[in-house]
């Protein structure tokens, strides 16, 4: 996984989007106490920022030391690099944790070492696990339509396989874990997963950058090929023209999965 984000490091901490302030709020409304979260495969640090305004400790860690340069540096978070393996041993005591996050990053991981882990280290019966991705940008009609045929014509032989995950909005994960209670009517769905959105302004530039950022276009650069054409790119430019407004609202579904443990660790 961490091999895919190491070159484009820089570009996925100025492009990629926050995380909105609801998201974070429903999260933490489901644990408790907030004395503790572990946000596993942190990035850049884009969920750890908002996990420190909420809880009184936050452990981030990845497996790829170039993302955690760009990760902004808080009193109460705690970086670490760790295995792949992402040992539970590494970061917390069992039964310490009172949430685990993963953003956008649950599809790379080995489910079945890193769910015996989360059980290992999160609270019972309470401790909670929020695992979430976003989906395709959406701009406007014009926009979308070049991108949608960029997304399937030029980045899709590039996707490794688990990016299904991802377009499936996390309906098909694997996800063993009890059900919160859920009486907020602040989502879009109270079904699993839970749809949120975030919401970004970009000028064309950002945009671009953004596109660049992914795994299959870093993929495809390795191989010698370059996606964004200067044809493509030309095209998006004259898409991103059309309604007169340099900068954009740019919209990402956000897909949520949340569960907790039980009494006795399942």
């Amino acid at each position: 996984m961490a091999k895919l984000f190491i070159k484009q490091a820089e570009q996925y901490a100025a492009a990629r989007p926050n995380y909105p302030t609801k998201l974070f709020d429903f999260i933490a409304s489901k644990t408790p106490c907030h004395d503790l979260a572990w946000d596993v495969g942190a990035g850049s640090g884009q969920a750890s920022r908002s996990l420190a305004g909420i809880y009184k400790n936050v452990i981030a860690t990845d497996t790829s030391s170039k993302q955690l340069e760009f990760a902004a540096k808080l009193p109460n978070v705690r970086y670490e690099l760790t295995p792949a393996t992402m040992s539970s041993s590494l970061v917390a005591p069992e039964s310490s944790v009172d949430l685990v996050t993963v953003a956008q990053a649950l599809h790379w991981f080995e489910l079945t070492t890193f769910y015996s882990n989360v059980k290992h280290v999160l609270k019972k019966p309470n401790g909670v696990i929020a695992a979430w991705c976003y989906t395709n940008p959406e701009v406007n009609a014009a926009v979308d339509k070049i991108f949608r045929r960029f997304y399937d014509e030029k980045l899709g032989p590039y996707w490794d396989k688990a990016r299904r995950l991802v377009e499936d909005g996390y309906r098909g994960i694997e996800f063993p874990f009890e059900k919160v209670d859920d009486d907020d009517d602040s989502t879009e769905s109270q079904s699993l997963p839970v749809r949120f959105v975030t919401e970004r302004e970009m000028v064309f530039e950002e945009y671009t950058t953004y596109l660049r950022s992914t795994s299959a276009y870093q993929t495809a650069k390795e191989k010698g090929l370059e996606l964004l054409t200067a044809e493509m790119e030309a095209e998006f430019a004259d898409s991103w023209k059309e309604d007169g407004e340099e900068k954009k609202v740019v919209r990402f579904p956000i897909h949520l999965l949340i569960g907790r443990v039980g009494e006795d660790g399942i």
